[in-house]
């Protein structure tokens, strides 16, 4: 299989980026999406071409390898976060940029790479975008900081297999950052409300559910994402669909703090 990929490049966050476009030949469906990156870096690392190369009168042209975020190629931490043909994570569902294989696409197509658009994800380079913000969000309440003593028996806290089940799907979320950067708005409120509904459906987790809530939301606008209009777009494009029930949870969890108050 044969394609053309348009894919974004940019020096450094001060930078202006633009799209290069470049030819990968031979490329086995099998491949996965990520091995089709490597496979393209390896071709301009053969060719040796400058890494910044200038031309009187034109843009500035970053040529190198093609820098892109990934780790475990297995779905799970989230980290290969790309915009593929206008789409988080491309063309397949409910699967991670590393998950997806080249054989979704059609033979002499063109393909479009890009990095996460969200003002809380700043680009660092290329298709590398900054997600700790998601991490900052954690640090301000996504945990249980109280003392609850030695690791129970299984069975010693009785939890409705109802809430367990909802805890546990919500727990799945990778923190990818799809959601924002999906969201017309650039909100975060599906990967907040993920995080608080995983505690707030356990027992462990009711003493600080108020801290909880208003600290994370607090946090989230502080860092620049917008507010939730319920387009559920980031339903749509998370590669674990996270239902947006949990951000109605969210709502009643934030709402009860601040009566509270």
């Amino acid at each position: 299989m044969n394609f053309t990929l348009k894919v974004w490049r940019q020096k450094d966050a001060q930078s202006k980026g633009h799209f290069e476009t470049y030819q990968v030949t031979n490329i086995s469906e099998g491949t996965s999406f990520l091995e089709m990156m490597d496979i393209l870096n390896e071709q301009l690392i053969n060719e040796q071409i400058d890494p910044v190369a200038f031309s009187k009168g034109c843009k500035e042209q970053h040529s190198g390898p093609v820098s892109f975020d990934h780790d475990c190629r297995e779905g799970i931490c989230g980290a290969c976060s790309l915009y593929i043909n206008g789409r988080a994570h491309g063309p397949e569902s409910a699967v991670t940029t590393c998950q997806l294989y080249m054989r979704k696409f059609k033979d002499g197509q063109t393909i479009v790479i890009e990095p996460w658009r969200s003002a809380g994800f700043p680009i660092i380079k290329d298709l590398v975008v900054d997600r700790r913000a998601y991490d900052k969000i954690l640090q301000a309440g996504g945990f249980i900081s109280v003392n609850t003593g030695g690791v129970p028996d299984a069975n010693a806290i009785p939890i409705r297999k109802e809430n367990a089940d909802k805890s546990m799907d919500a727990s799945s979320c990778v923190g990818c950052g799809a959601c924002a950067a999906t969201c017309k708005n650039g909100s975060a409120m599906l990967f907040v409300a993920a995080r608080v509904s995983t505690l707030a459906l356990l027992p462990q987790g009711k003493i600080e559910a108020a801290r909880r809530a208003k600290a994370m939301v607090a946090k989230m606008d502080e860092l620049g994402f917008g507010a939730c209009t319920n387009t559920r777009a980031c339903e749509m494009e998370c590669p674990k669909k996270i239902s947006v029930s949990n951000i109605a949870r969210l709502n009643r969890e934030f709402l009860a703090a601040k009566l509270k108050d």
